[in-house]
């Protein structure tokens, strides 16, 4: 496959430094450039137009989240990943809701970035289990008002509360003794009764609609 195009964002060049030369060093990706604020995120996107798009949350000029915002209106296909000291559930919610699909923090393994590169390329979306309990946890206090849930089978229950937790399909399919295809069919299953397209969207629904509690 042609390498993975990567944008680099973030306020402190040593943290571009350090995260390009360990990209660098896979050659399924190719970093093609990097920016220092959010404003410099645009442009560098929509000259470059990368595949993914390692995203710092807070900085000068421009933050990470209306970032996403502008450039996601521009083009759809670029893929958002939040690598962050601010951990916030806030900051982290804005994330959320401006596109990005996957959700680090930057004392995450090298391993782990580069999985989630990979993930969000393929059209996954990852929740770092640090983050995704702030995450729910704060959906679940701004959710006052229950809709009605849609019927998900006792199964789709099991891994709706398995994915809330940060799990891939294959570690949810050990959990459960069940294939990781079957994994898949019952996550589209559960997309297409909530009315979402990714595993984000699908927990932060389930949340709100009082299906699932963490």
């Amino acid at each position: 496959m042609n390498a993975i195009r990567i944008l680099i964002v973030d306020d402190h060049p040593v943290v571009r430094e350090g995260l390009s030369g360990f990209l660098k060093q896979d050659k399924d990706f190719e970093v093609v450039g990097e920016a220092k604020n959010g404003l410099e995120a645009i442009e560098q996107a929509t000259k470059l137009k990368p595949d993914v798009i390692l995203m710092d949350l807070q900085m000068p000029v421009l933050d990470g989240a209306e970032a996403m915002r502008r450039i996601l209106s521009e083009n759809q296909d670029i893929k958002f990943i939040v690598l962050t000291t601010y951990d916030t559930r806030e900051d982290i919610l804005k994330s959320i809701e401006a596109g990005a699909k996957a959700f680090l923090l930057k004392d995450a393994p090298r391993q782990q970035v580069c999985e989630a590169i990979r993930a969000v390329y393929r059209g996954e979306s990852l929740l770092q289990p640090t983050v995704a309990s702030k995450v729910v946890s704060l959906v679940a206090e701004l959710s006052q008002r229950q809709q009605p849930p849609d019927t998900l089978s006792e199964r789709e229950l099991q891994v709706l509360k398995l994915m809330a937790k940060g799990m891939s399909n294959k570690n949810i399919a050990l959990e459960l003794f069940i294939g990781e295809r079957t994994v898949k069919a019952h996550i589209t299953n559960i997309f297409q009764k909530l009315g979402v397209s990714d595993r984000t969207e699908a927990v932060t629904q389930a949340l709100q609609r009082g299906i699932i509690k963490l």
